[in-house]
């Protein structure tokens, strides 16, 4: 059958070229006008043939998918929707569909496998899209889309939306993920941007590139809340933002309120919408204006829908019924039901909902979360609010022999359990409470309430797995997050938090990102702004050539892979530099200049684990840091303050570069620990400042080299300053600071245009300035570094223990330094390791001890 691309298709999809020059699609740093986008969308419609076909899709937000997916909708091909990454639940839908053509995503552009040139199936002249609905991904069950379906809900979201072609949206949700894909219609239907991202908003550069792309609008999920606590968004300064749209479940009413107010201080709006797939993504909406005052309401329908409220026998609530033009045609189960056309014109939504005397309507429970225990009905989302207003987060699932709810975190749940059955009036063996580190969700957020349920089937209900997500599986979720609690010593690790937002710093980064790559088989970049549940491990094919290695260069490649890996910059640079400061103070070989590396790699470190979260957050943490490199610090020093005759009381209290002999001095060894205590002291009060805070989140690149600027004036003599020690150093640690906030090649080549005007000339030995130059440059430039395989674990013990290195090292000079220099510099290295070891187990134990004293004082059982 052969068909007229023109008018078969979608028309959002099919006349892209009328808005001409304006900007479609952002992609790295790549933008795509409307004309561009319509002639690949043309060609690849050209390349599916005249033939009307079945084509799946690994939809993905890459330019490639997206043209495939407008390519299908265009010229009239029916498109099912098949999860990222291919996978097992890709191959099932394959399997049970036998479409015709099959799109993979591929290094670059979707790699089509034509199956066959004519179709074997009857499809329906209306059909367009073949969805999973919520929690069904990879079954056989789809949701069937009409072409007039789709083009109505993207007509009806811009319109309430009052979307503009100058609005530019953010794709923070996957294309094949039914909201994400409704934001791309809706977008596209009046001429507006995408920026096609990947980025978690956890990630800076996600937040650099809402910025720098002028982002008016991002989609958000309740999961999505939970991050953006997480990163500061409160403080974050976003000139462009125009609103934020929330679906995908339920968004607690306090939370609603909490954003709606957010945004009327800050000038954006917030949409709380609801919907379903069914109704080809969108059903209602909250107005703006109503939310902060309605926040449990879903609002009122959308342009061209209605609703209506049918009583449901025995309930003492009614459903909500849907009707619109966007409803589907149906559900498809196997592949003849592809030839069916409407089957329902309203769509019972299983939601039982009222509407208020203002004509705002409101989901009071679930049809189908109703189980009925001794005769009683339980509503499961009754039983969620009830936990929930015992202070717990948790969600319920059930049959009609038990209440099974998981619990996040480690609370009294015998106490709970009593209550809850209690309220609910059954017998208290009917409820089951188990204690989970986060509750159990499928891709899209929402709770996984089949696997909720399989928890009753576990035997210990104190401590249980979180159940198997989309991103991967509960054995290596428990295991990063085993990971986590130990490196950080603490508790109840979500699958939400991240390294950083559990307090983790450069200090710990070392211990965990070596564990990790052990338990994982990699460490992918930027780990420590993942969220738990996204660090699974590498596909068993990660790393290795893919078919036999028959020439001689792929030979060398799996030679070299396996006498060497790749270790992090920072990582080498620090074990390299302690092992060059020993041996240059015990004088077995003289190479100046490390310490100064390492001061810029404390700037570089302190950008990636000191700035996210809310101000009170974020100097929490950095206070937490510095006193982890002064108690261990003081310790030793104080040591020597008492053993020998070489320092002073200034030493103790890390005051000699500020309070001690002028000039270089014995009691000047410890400057290292002296000037980066002060520097990162009074960075802390620095941003708790809200000015200056905001400053730095408006320009979280430009506000280190201004910092470094600022220490300059001196180092060019515009300003004259006494500075004892080594001199001023600020800059050094700002550069680092500047180098990790770079996030483009026209950034980094910035700085190090900055770095080789600034650094030779400021030290009088230019060997010194060579090494402090290369070594800057390599942690700006190279993120990754050979290291031989044998030599991972001693690598990462002397980065791990570097500060201890440094301190301890002073002591064991005066005792071997007239003997075996080389013995010495080795024995120096020991030391420190064995104080690393026994230090850190000690503050462990005490930060264990202090946490539980907390517990048990904020215990409700506790005399008063």
């Amino acid at each position: 059958m052969t068909i007229q691309p023109d008018l078969a298709g979608v028309s959002f999809a099919a006349n892209l070229a009328a808005f001409g020059d304006r900007t479609a699609i952002s992609v790295g740093d790549r933008s795509i006008s409307y004309g561009e986008l319509a002639q690949l969308v043309g060609a690849m419609a050209r390349s599916f043939g005249p033939a009307r076909r079945l084509i799946a899709l690994e939809a993905e937000n890459t330019l490639s998918s997206l043209t495939v997916y407008l390519a299908a909708m265009a010229s009239g091909h029916p498109l099912l929707i098949l999860p990222p990454g291919g996978g097992q639940a890709s191959e099932a839908l394959i399997a049970a569909y036998d479409p015709d053509i099959v799109a993979r995503s591929g290094p670059g552009d979707c790699v089509l496998d034509v199956l066959r040139d004519e179709t074997r199936h009857d499809l329906h002249p209306e059909l367009a899209l073949l969805v999973s609905t919520s929690g069904s991904t990879g079954s056989p069950k789809l949701v069937r889309l009409s072409g007039a379906s789709v083009q109505a809900n993207a007509a009806a979201i811009a319109e309430y939306l009052h979307l503009r072609p100058s609005d530019t949206a953010a794709t923070t949700l996957p294309l094949s993920y039914c909201y994400g894909m409704s934001v791309v219609n809706s977008h596209l239907l009046v001429g507006a941007s995408l920026v096609l991202t990947e980025l978690s908003v956890v990630d800076p550069c996600f937040w650099d590139l809402v910025r720098s792309r002028h982002v008016t609008s991002f989609a958000a999920v309740p999961y999505t809340f939970d991050l953006l606590d997480r990163v500061g968004f409160e403080h974050l300064d976003l000139p462009s933002l125009r609103y934020i749209t929330q679906a995908g479940g339920r968004l607690a009413p306090e939370r609603v309120r909490c954003y709606a107010e957010l945004g009327q201080k800050r000038g954006w709006d917030l949409f709380v919408m609801y919907g379903q797939t069914e109704a080809t993504a969108r059903m209602a909406y909250l107005p703006p204006d109503q939310a902060a005052v309605h926040p449990h309401a879903i609002g009122v329908p959308l342009p061209g829908g209605a609703f209506r409220l049918e009583p449901v026998p025995g309930l003492d609530a009614s459903e909500l019924v849907f009707s619109g033009p966007n409803v589907m045609l149906g559900y498809a189960e196997r592949p003849e039901d592809l030839a069916l056309g409407r089957e329902i014109s309203e769509l019972r939504t299983g939601d039982l909902a009222r509407q208020d005397p203002g004509g705002l309507y409101e989901i009071v429970g679930r049809r189908s979360r109703f189980v009925k225990i001794a005769g009683l009905r339980i509503d499961l989302g009754q039983v969620e609010r009830i936990l929930s207003h015992l202070g717990l987060s948790a969600a319920a699932a059930g049959s009609d022999e038990m209440v099974v709810a998981a619990v996040e975190g480690a609370h009294d749940l015998a106490l709970v359990a009593k209550t809850l059955a209690q309220d609910l009036r059954v017998p208290r063996a009917a409820v089951e409470l188990h204690s989970v580190p986060s509750i159990p969700r499928l891709a899209n957020g929402k709770p996984d309430y089949p696997a909720i349920l399989a928890l009753s089937l576990q035997p210990d209900s104190d401590r249980q797995p979180e159940a198997e997500a989309s991103t991967g599986s509960a054995s290596s979720t428990d295991t990063v997050r085993e990971i986590f609690e130990d490196v950080l010593e603490c508790r109840n690790v979500k699958g939400s938090d991240t390294f950083v937002s559990l307090g983790g710093d450069s200090l710990s980064y070392v211990a965990a990102s070596v564990r990790l790559e052990r338990a994982l088989g990699y460490v992918p970049t930027g780990w420590h702004l993942m969220p738990v549940c996204e660090l699974t491990p590498a596909p068993s094919s990660a790393g290795r050539q893919s078919g036999a290695v028959t020439s001689k260069t792929g030979k060398a490649r799996t030679l070299r892979g396996r006498l060497f890996a790749r270790m992090e910059t920072g990582i080498v640079l620090r074990a390299v530099a302690i092992v060059f400061i020993v041996s240059t103070h015990f004088k077995f070989f003289d190479w100046e200049g490390t310490a100064h590396v390492l001061m810029a790699l404390a700037g570089y470190n302190f950008a990636r684990f000191q700035l996210s979260g809310s101000r009170k957050e974020r100097l929490l943490r950095q206070l937490r840091t510095v006193g982890r490199i002064v108690l261990p610090s003081v310790v030793v020093i104080a040591v020597a303050f008492v053993l020998t005759d070489d320092y002073g009381w200034q030493n103790v209290f890390l005051l000699n570069s500020l309070l001690g002999p002028q000039g270089w001095t014995d009691m000047s060894r410890f400057w290292f620990v002296e000037v980066l205590v002060h520097i990162l002291l009074g960075l802390a009060v620095l941003l708790a400042i809200p000015a200056v805070d905001r400053a730095l989140r408006r320009w979280p690149w430009g506000f280190p080299l201004a910092l470094a600027g600022v220490d300059l004036l001196q180092r060019f003599d515009v300003v004259e300053v006494s500075y004892p020690g080594q001199g001023p150093v600020l800059w050094l640690f700002a550069l680092g600071w500047a180098a990790a906030a770079s996030k483009n090649v026209r950034q980094r080549a910035v700085v190090t245009a900055i770095a080789l005007v600034t650094i030779p000339g400021s030290f009088s030995d230019e060997y010194r300035s060579a090494t402090i130059v290369v070594g800057f440059l390599v942690l700006l430039w190279i993120p990754t570094l050979p290291v031989p395989r044998g030599l991972h674990r001693i690598t990462a013990l002397l980065a791990t223990s570097s500060l201890y290195v440094y301190v301890t090292h002073w002591l064991i000079y005066p005792l071997l330094v007239e003997g075996d220099r080389g013995l010495a510099v080795l024995a120096s290295l020991a030391v420190g390791v064995a104080y690393w070891a026994a230090a850190t187990r000690a503050m462990a134990s005490a930060e264990r001890w202090l946490l539980l004293r907390r517990e048990r004082d904020l215990s409700p059982g506790k005399a008063s």
